[in-house]
């Protein structure tokens, strides 16, 4: 436990108390030259016969009003409360498809290490966003639920890799709906950031996300990561990056994967949303910060935690008392009660 919050204040007061008792020392030597300028030693005495002396009490007080000042500027500190840190937060999930498909080397390293590289950009600068994560293929899984933590967010989404989850194949009603669920309990309008290159091979659910994102409030802003003329799949590659063998489909012909923007201009313009193409990081980030300026926030609890209670006032107090003191201490002519002692 650490007694004052900013000792170093207890240092300033040792300045500052010597500082006043040489003005109270440069006064009295400035008066005494004064009354032996302009009166006569006999003179003088008979002038403040009935003047109560000096006191270095009153002086005394002055400089302890200003040690206790010092003190409370310092922060005395005891015992412990919990204190409760709040804010208020829009609403985000960000779903990225992580199919074979995003092997695709059609965008440069290739379509996923090009989406995770504008994701890492866009959540340093969403400050205001509660922001949860999802991984997609034919099936999706939240990566990491809502949160404020950024460090969380970088990780899972340093950890996102084509064909990590164990379904194969590419279905965008799956996140829309899990994203749903996952915004369920938050009030007014959401967002869906849905990162892929639009392929899908459950076109006949589509109809169903529109209206699961209607009914909680979700605007979908669709990024369409790749190119409408499409490349080959990379299926096998070695240490160095090299592709070996790309992919082939069950009759053995080569995958050509295309974007396609059909599907995600429906999902955007039935939502409020937008649908952006991918250009570069910096450019998409900001155009999906654009979109989501406007979203409803809530107020809540971040976090909580112990603090020692600052005891600042009661130092305040004893330093107000002792410079009522030092102000209201009797001076002028002494009563008959005081002449006679």
């Amino acid at each position: 436990m650490e007694l004052f919050a900013r000792p170093l204040f207890l240092l300033y007061a040792l300045p500052a108390i010597a500082g006043a008792l040489v003005l109270f020392w440069l006064g009295g030597k400035l008066k005494r030259r004064a009354e032996r300028i302009l009166f006569s030693s006999q003179a003088y005495a008979k002038l403040t016969a009935d003047l109560r002396p000096q006191t270095k009490w009153r002086t005394a007080l002055m400089v302890l009003a200003v040690f206790f000042l010092f003190v409370a500027l310092a922060g005395p500190q005891w015992g412990t409360e919990i204190i409760e840190v709040q804010g208020s937060f829009a609403q985000t999930v960000i779903a990225v498809d992580v199919s074979a498909s995003m092997r695709a080397q059609d965008v440069k390293p290739d379509r996923l290490d090009s989406a995770k590289t504008m994701l890492r950009m866009l959540i340093s600068n969403l400050k205001d966003e509660r922001i949860g994560l999802i991984a997609f293929t034919s099936k999706a899984f939240i990566q990491c639920p809502i949160t404020t933590d950024e460090d969380a967010l970088r990780y899972f989404i340093t950890s996102l890799h084509p064909n990590m989850l164990p379904v194969p194949g590419t279905s965008l009603a799956e996140p829309v709906k899990l994203a749903a669920h996952m915004l369920a309990k938050y009030p007014g309008q959401k967002a869906l950031i849905l990162l892929t290159d639009g392929e899908d091979h459950s076109p006949e659910e589509i109809a169903a996300a529109k209206e699961a994102a209607q009914k909680s409030g979700i605007r979908i802003i669709a990024i369409g990561i790749g190119t409408k003329e499409g490349t080959l799949i990379p299926d096998k590659m070695d240490a160095a990056g090299n592709v070996l063998e790309y992919k082939k489909d069950k009759q053995g012909n080569t995958v050509v994967s295309k974007l396609d923007e059909d599907a995600l201009l429906a999902l955007a313009q039935a939502t409020g949303g937008a649908y952006i193409p991918y250009t570069s990081p910096a450019q998409v980030s900001a155009k999906v910060e654009d979109s989501l300026r406007d979203l409803d926030k809530t107020h809540s609890a971040l976090s909580k935690h112990a603090a020692y209670k600052t005891r600042y006032q009661w130092p305040l107090v004893i330093a107000l008392l002792c410079l009522s003191g030092y102000l209201l201490w009797p001076r002028g002519k002494r009563t008959r009660k005081e002449q006679k002692r």
